[in-house]
């Protein structure tokens, strides 16, 4: 079965936040959060991304690195299953990244429109 694509093809300015040279939290980690929070589990988040597991633990694993608190926490599989869970801290980090992220968009937004007409169109599809 082939992959979803990770992310919809955009074009716009994208907040990143930086510890150091590395990345604290961005789209892609933010999507991941998001994803599982609502699937309860890394592996399903994954697999609704498109990445394989072990990309996924890393990430989560890095973004849990990158704060002072947790912001996913995982239960040991088992007869039970695991699972894994955003910490009431990292539903707080997400709230905060997304309204940022809007913040940042509303402030280029003037800017932005004129420098797009700069760039090279995308690549059709198909």
């Amino acid at each position: 079965m082939p992959k979803k694509p990770r992310h919809k093809a955009a074009s716009g300015p994208r907040l990143r936040v930086l510890l150091g040279a590395s990345i604290a939290i961005g789209p892609g980690r933010a999507e991941l959060l998001e994803a599982i929070g609502r699937s309860g589990s890394i592996s399903a988040a994954a697999r609704e991304m498109g990445m394989s597991y072990r990309r996924a633990w890393l990430l989560v694993e890095a973004v849990n690195a990158a704060f002072v608190t947790p912001l996913v926490c995982t239960a040991t599989g088992g007869s039970g299953g695991g699972g894994a869970q955003l910490t009431d801290f990292g539903i707080d980090v997400l709230q905060r990244y997304r309204r940022m992220e809007q913040l940042a968009a509303q402030a280029v937004a003037t800017e932005f429109g004129p420098f797009r007409k700069l760039l090279k169109p995308l690549p059709k599809d198909g």
